[in-house]
């Protein structure tokens, strides 16, 4: 028998919030441990749960402190929870924000029920889902920003798209979000990166923003 992933969800808006609850909770690969109106209401009621959460499905704008700012706290608490954030807003300083606080996927909220939860179960597998009008945003915002500015020699110059990877890898998004945001799939990102290294003489991701410290500094 398969086991039922223990869910959450917190979202302040009482029918989105039953409609989640109702859909999600009668799908038989969760199991909805708890629901929540804030932040504050997720944490005070963790405590008395027989089984914490696995899935937080999050809300961003939230009464009290808001989702990204309770992201932190969630994973300090819960350090194997993944995260997915649903919101109405599709802006990429949002999305980065999200992403750097934590959440491995986003959602806008007009995302119907079954794609949410095929989404919760990819986030469950190892994914990072975003929904395709919220990847255009973010293609869009790379594209806006000027070209990486690496040192290098003619012979080290990077392409236009690794230059746009580079940039994203620097954000804090996986190569998940990335593929996502470009359109492209998890192993053209990672061969970018490879021919990124080969070109500035580095070995690994944590090279790559060593280097992007140095040029801030």
């Amino acid at each position: 028998m398969q086991t039922r992933l223990p869910l959450a969800i917190i979202e302040d808006q009482t029918p989105i919030r039953d409609m989640l609850h109702h859909y999600l909770g009668a799908q038989p690969e969760f199991e909805c441990v708890l629901t929540a109106a804030s932040m504050e209401d997720f944490f005070r009621q963790l405590p008395a749960l027989g089984t914490p959460p696995a899935l937080v499905l999050s809300d961003i704008g939230l009464p009290g402190r808001s989702g990204i700012e309770g992201l932190p706290l969630i994973l300090a608490r819960l350090p194997g929870a993944q995260v997915l954030m649903l919101s109405v807003y599709t802006d990429a300083a949002r999305v980065f924000e999200a992403i750097c606080a934590g959440a491995v996927g986003y959602l806008v909220k007009n995302t119907p029920l079954p794609v949410i939860k095929a989404n919760l179960l990819e986030v469950a597998a190892g994914g990072s889902p975003m929904s395709p009008a919220v990847a255009r945003h973010v293609l869009q915002a790379f594209r806006r920003q000027p070209p990486v500015a690496v040192a290098a020699t003619a012979a080290a110059r990077l392409t236009l798209r690794e230059q746009e990877i580079v940039t994203a890898v620097e954000e804090g998004l996986s190569y998940k979000l990335i593929a996502d945001a470009f359109g492209i799939s998890l192993d053209t990102v990672k061969n970018h990166l490879r021919a990124v290294y080969r070109k500035l003489h580095i070995n690994s991701k944590g090279e790559l923003l060593a280097l992007a410290l140095k040029r801030q500094g």
